[in-house]
């Protein structure tokens, strides 16, 4: 079964937009061995839109890569990932075009799926632009979730058509593996905490074999890039990571990987908070603040008895986030409080009880893996 869990990895499009080729592709799988990467579960690196050339071959019908971005075809690039111990991933779109206007897959479904089987890609994006009017958008969808059974190689499908047409109502029966259900992210904190705020009612639409993709991590862009926008600071990095764990939603790094700082790979390889998007069953987070607007409590139950909390500061002060822990169905008269330990340090900050608050300067955060105890 692909997905399991939420699929981790890294893609192209919010560093490098339309300036890819080869080269970057395998500094970008190196540098994915080399910092530990893999070995923490990023296990995908995906090729965005603008690696063909503008048209098909006229006699085959082929998408035909750029050959001066990849003058050694995409079978090469595939290869060499491969040989990294990492999974190969493509893009395309449900349209006539790609959003940056390359050939889309639309009436050529099976044909694409079946050149990226003789590719070797493991992991196919498919994007929502330049949709003809008269198209059924889900159902252009179950053309490439079949498309995809029918090519002769297991790859998981990424669907990208951006929350449209109650997407979540229906993708999981068209195959999808992820699926995105908000706009583009860019490098900033209001866009992914708007991003984070509009999924509140969408958390239980995320579960093992399909997840809920809030869209790739800016985490390590500081406004550089394809979409770098204002940039972030480190504390939101830090809110960023944090609620995309909590939510479960795959992990897709979009930043530089060659040109992380400390502080950003050590985020992005935190063994706990990797567990918490990781664990076992998936369960959704849910809201456990009674009344809130900028300032949140969440929690998630975990495998082995265990229970995250996130507590987010969205505003721009510093305030306290309240949890009485009777929102998590912990009756005072039962005697059970939480021992917490520290997501982002591993310190065990001891047993609380009923009712907590944490002050958080604005944008921070503060994540605790905890344990039922008397």
């Amino acid at each position: 079964m692909l997905s399991k869990t939420p699929p981790m990895g890294f893609n192209t499009w919010n560093t490098f937009g339309e300036n890819i080729n080869e080269q970057i592709i395998k500094e970008t799988a190196d540098k994915m061995v080399e910092l530990g990467l893999r070995d923490c579960g990023y296990e995908y690196l995906v090729i965005d839109d603008c690696w063909s050339k503008r048209e098909r071959d006229p006699q085959t019908g082929k998408i035909v890569p750029d050959e001066e971005k990849f003058p050694n075809g995409m079978k090469a690039v595939s290869d060499y990932v491969h040989s990294k111990g990492l999974k190969f991933g493509m893009y395309s779109c449900a349209g006539t075009r790609t959003c940056a206007d390359y050939p889309g897959s639309f009436d050529h479904e099976y044909l694409d799926a079946e050149t990226f089987a003789e590719y070797g890609v493991d992991f196919l994006k498919y994007d929502f632009c330049y949709k003809p009017d008269s198209a059924n958008g889900p159902l252009l969808y179950r053309k490439m979730g079949m498309a995809l059974k029918a090519c002769g190689r297991e790859i998981l499908f990424s669907a990208c058509n951006w929350g449209n047409d109650e997407v979540s109502r229906w993708i999981r029966s068209a195959g999808a593996h992820m699926y995105r259900s908000t706009g583009d992210i860019n490098d900033s904190f209001r866009s992914f905490a708007d991003i984070a705020l509009s999924q509140v009612d969408n958390l239980a639409y995320s579960a093992p074999g399909c997840f809920n993709d809030i869209d790739m991590l800016t985490v390590g862009m500081y406004g550089k890039g394809n979409v770098g926008s204002v940039g972030c600071t480190d504390i939101d990095y830090k809110t960023q990571f944090a609620l995309w764990c909590m939510f479960s939603s795959p992990l897709m790094l979009g930043g530089d990987l060659r040109k992380l700082n400390d502080f950003c790979l050590d985020l992005i390889k935190n063994e706990r908070l990797i567990r918490i998007n990781q664990d076992e069953e998936s369960r959704p987070a849910f809201v456990a603040t009674e009344s809130w607007n900028d300032k949140i409590a969440f929690a998630k139950l975990l495998s082995n008895d265990e229970i995250a909390l996130l507590f987010v500061n969205f505003s721009e002060s510093k305030c306290g986030v309240p949890l009485y822990f009777e929102n998590l169905g912990i009756t005072a008269a039962s005697g059970y409080g939480l021992e917490m330990t520290d997501a982002f340090t591993g310190e065990c900050i001891g047993v609380k009880k009923e009712f907590m608050q944490i002050h958080l300067e604005a944008h921070d955060c503060a994540c605790y893996i905890c344990k039922l105890k008397k």
